[in-house]
C-alpha cells in the first residue's frame, strides 16, 4: 500500500482475517485468464495477510505490502512476502507474469504510481487484475462513507474510470465483472 492507510493495517493485522471474507478465486481467475502465456509468478500487491494468494492455486505468489504486521500474518499462513510500497514495487522490470490488487487500491495514495509500477514490473502480455468497490452503487457509497467515518483516507473509482487509468498507462484494459465489487483487468502492452 502506498502511504495512505498503512499504519491502521499494521495495528489491526492480527484481527484482519476475522472480519474479512475470503477472496473469490473464480472472479480473480477471469482476469488472470487474460494473461498472454502462463502465469508462474504472481504478485499480490497490497495483499495484506494474503487473502488473494491463499485463494489462488498454481502460480508462485508473493505478497507485497507496506504494513509489517500484515506481512507477519501472511508469513504465518506460509506465504512468501516482500515489504514495499505499491507505487515503487521492489521487483525487477518485467519480472512478474501477473499482479493482483484485491480490495486495496482505494487505500493507496498514488494510484497513477501504482499502475505505472505494475506496468513496469509485468512482462509483455502479463496481466494486472484489480478488484475494487464501485462508489456509484448504493453499497459502494455506504462503504466509502463508513471508511471515512473510521478514519481511512480511501478514494474509490468507478469501473470505467479505473479501466481508463489502466489504458492510459499502457494496458489493454477491460471490465470483465461488474457490481458492488468489480474487476478491471489490463494486459501489459510494451
Amino acid at each position: 500500500m502506498a502511504l495512505g492507510d498503512v499504519a491502521p493495517f499494521h495495528r489491526f493485522a492480527r484481527l484482519y482475517d476475522l472480519g474479512m471474507y475470503r477472496a473469490d478465486p473464480e472472479t480473480l481467475q477471469v482476469g488472470l485468464d487474460r494473461a498472454e502465456g502462463s502465469v508462474e509468478l504472481l504478485l499480490d500487491v497490497g495483499g495484506g495477510t494474503g487473502r488473494a494468494s491463499r485463494a489462488l492455486s498454481g502460480p508462485r505468489t508473493v505478497v507485497v505490502d507496506a504494513a509489517r504486521g500484515m506481512l507477519r500474518e501472511a508469513r504465518g499462513h506460509g506465504l512468501e512476502t516482500i515489504q514495499g510500497d505499491a507505487a515503487t514495487l521492489p521487483i525487477g522490470d518485467g519480472a512478474a507474469d501477473a499482479i493482483v490488487i484485491v480490495d486495496a487500491l482505494h487505500h493507496m495514495a498514488d494510484v497513477e504510481g501504482v499502475v505505472a509500477a505494475a506496468h513496469r514490473a509485468l512482462r509483455p502480455g502479463g496481466v494486472l487484475v484489480i478488484r475494487e468497490f464501485d462508489p456509484t452503487t448504493l453499497r459502494g457509497r455506504g462503504l466509502a462513507l463508513g471508511e471515512r467515518i473510521v478514519g481511512f483516507d480511501s478514494t474509490f473509482y468507478p469501473p470505467e474510470d479505473l479501466r481508463d487509468r489502466l489504458a492510459s498507462a499502457g494496458f489493454d484494459a477491460t471490465v470483465p465483472d461488474r457490481g458492488f465489487g468489480y474487476t478491471v483487468a489490463g494486459v501489459a502492452e510494451k
